[in-house]
């Protein structure tokens, strides 16, 4: 884990859920929250699992996932800094969908359940907030249906890999220069071979978008790859 992070306070505020909604939520999550890191590998909640609040990532990736009866791994996407997790379960109180293991050494903040319900029924108008953060996963949900229905393998990659740098569309400021995702991991999110998510990124390094790095993919130019993928700048959406 690196010696020195931004204070945790700058790091949700680069993202553009945590910076819209009410300042006196702001703190009451940050104040209220607590801090704990996972180690690479190690799992935050698996399918199933109760309730238990949310999580700000801080540091490092999740990886959510779910098993099949064989045991095959079905990636639907990383969650890095500075988004939240854990938002369905907040408002139905059903057990967890998914797996979320960490990626790499992660800190997060945590914000129990128990206090989340305190934070509620002392000023229920912040109901609408979290359903905006739920709104919002919604929506990119749809938007992968739309994708993998009516989009050709290399159209489904490059958008991908834009949402991913713009943090899915809440990150204000800084893109990441490297997205801590193998080719393998980002084909099997897309259902693409191995060959094919490699002759895709060769391609886009070839162009000077991308640059493929040990561990991951290096974005060079964001506005491309936006623009390959029919994807507005972020401060136009």
């Amino acid at each position: 884990m690196p010696n020195k992070t931004p204070p945790i306070t700058d790091i949700l505020q680069q993202g553009r859920w945590f910076n819209a909604i009410p300042e006196p939520l702001q703190r009451a999550l940050i104040s209220n929250g607590k801090t704990q890191t996972i180690a690479r590998g190690n799992t935050l909640f698996s399918r199933g699992d109760p309730n238990c609040g949310l999580y700000a990532v801080i540091e490092g990736a999740l990886r959510i996932s779910m098993l099949s009866e064989d045991g095959k791994e079905a990636i639907l996407t990383f969650i890095d800094p500075p988004n939240w997790i854990g938002e369905v379960s907040l408002f139905d109180s059903q057990p967890r969908t998914h797996d979320a293991i960490a990626e790499t050494d992660s800190m997060l903040l945590h914000v129990s359940e128990a206090t989340l319900q305190q934070i509620l029924q002392e000023t229920p108008e912040y109901w609408r907030s979290f359903g905006q953060l739920l709104t919002q996963k919604l929506r990119l949900t749809f938007y992968a249906i739309e994708d993998f229905a009516l989009l050709p393998a290399p159209q489904r990659l490059i958008r991908r890999l834009a949402l991913i740098a713009e943090g899915y569309g809440n990150r204000t400021a800084h893109t990441p220069p490297t997205i801590r995702l193998h080719q393998e991991q980002l084909g099997r999110m897309l259902s693409i071979s191995r060959q094919t998510t490699n002759q895709i990124l060769k391609d886009l390094e070839a162009n000077g978008i991308v640059k493929l790095v040990y561990g991951g993919i290096e974005i060079c130019d964001l506005n491309a790859l936006q623009k390959l993928g029919n994807l507005p700048p972020m401060s136009a959406r």
